[in-house]
């Protein structure tokens, strides 16, 4: 791929400068954190101004409410709205993010005729229904139940870390549906409707006081056989379609901003040892950047970003914690003059070596699907 922008990239990014000059005054003050009414009022409001000026599924075909740009224009959308300090996708992370990028690979016409319109929309907010309490990084262990029956599967179990879970009106679901077959091979993917009788959603508070994430309990849930995505048993290989796109193009916003704090820490540091500290973050997230594009690429002319996702969240993860820490150091007592935010982001960064796949579980991934190394023996504990 030719990491360099074209003229027409450059058009595109001048009329997208415009338009977000224009727009973003427009905008009300983002609601309280705990406001989950007026965050998803926000967040939908922002995706549909998106749609309404061919910014929304910068990258989905036409037909679906896209814009079918090019990877160099999908990058310079999220360059530039990260730059001017747009609204992140909020509520809409799970649908325009995981979910919508899922049907549109392995979905029917008919699901992606059905789903990926609302979503770009923004009058359909998705949650992730994968985690269980006893299967996070070793999620093939999950033991959510689907049995059919007739023109159902009915659903029985629990799940955790369920983003936005209590603001959703589907949620991408996996279960279970061969509990003989090897844990890998006896999983599907479903569309679970939220307002489905058995289903109750409890929200988690956070150690920082924040709610997006719930427990799901499903009891006799009754889903439509039609909402399975994919053939049954195969929504493991789906699942990794889904995690493709969650550890690979979901992080560029975030690394955007990543840069952006270097490029402003830069002008404060003094101490050379910080100094040429913060210059070998600069030169890692520069190499993620170049990564980055290439995913993209690849996501666009392939339908999925491949397995450079797992390097740039595994990599990713690791360097937002250490320039995280390098911003407390450098800013020691006037971390706490800018208020709680700088405090709770740090505190935040906390969990990225934790979500989508811990980094322990990503270098085994990536150690044995791309190096081609041999497995880690099983321990026997007597």
């Amino acid at each position: 791929m030719d990491l360099r922008y074209s003229e027409s990239d450059e058009a595109f990014r001048a009329e997208l400068r415009e338009w977000l000059a224009r727009t973003l005054p427009q905008l009300d003050a983002p609601p309280a954190r705990d406001d989950w009414d007026g965050r998803r009022r926000y967040d939908t409001d922002w995706q549909r101004r998106l749609h309404d000026a061919g910014y929304a599924g910068i990258n989905w075909p036409l037909a679906y409410g896209g814009r079918e740009a090019s990877p160099t224009e999908q990058l310079v959308f999220l360059e530039e709205t990260t730059r001017a300090r747009a609204p992140y996708v909020g509520v809409n992370f799970v649908g325009t993010l995981h979910a919508g990028p899922t049907i549109l690979t392995e979905g029917t016409e008919e699901q992606k005729a059905r789903y990926l319109p609302p979503i770009l929309r923004g009058e359909e907010v998705w949650c992730q229904g994968f985690s269980e309490p006893g299967a996070g990084s070793d999620l093939a262990s999950l033991r959510t139940r689907a049995v059919r029956e007739g023109d159902h599967y009915v659903v029985n179990g629990q799940k955790i870390w369920c983003s936005f879970g209590h603001v959703a009106q589907f949620g991408e679901l996996i279960v279970r549906t061969d509990p003989d077959a090897p844990k890998h091979r006896g999983i599907s993917w479903l569309i679970l409707p939220m307002d489905l009788p058995g289903i109750e959603v409890r929200p988690i508070e956070t150690v920082l006081g924040s709610s997006e994430f719930c427990e799901v309990f499903l009891d006799d849930v009754r889903v439509p056989v039609e909402n399975l995505v994919g053939a049954e048993n195969d929504g493991w290989r789906i699942t990794q379609v889904t995690f493709s796109f969650e550890r690979g193009t979901a992080f560029v916003s975030e690394l955007m901003d990543s840069r952006r704090v270097i490029d402003d820490l830069s002008t404060v540091v003094r101490d050379p040892g910080q100094r040429r500290e913060l210059g070998h973050l600069a030169a890692e997230f520069d190499a993620l950047w170049a990564l980055t594009k290439r995913n993209v690429s690849q996501a666009a002319h392939r339908g999925a970003p491949g397995n450079g996702g797992l390097m740039i969240k595994l990599a990713y993860s690791e360097a937002r914690q250490r320039l995280g820490d390098l911003s407390l150091r450098v800013l020691d007592r006037g971390a706490l003059d800018l208020g709680r935010e700088m405090v709770e982001e740090r505190v935040r960064t906390l969990n990225l070596t934790i979500a989508a796949g811990t980094s322990q579980i990503q270098r085994n991934i990536i150690s044995e699907r791309l190096l081609g190394l041999p497995r880690e023996p099983q321990v026997q504990i007597a």
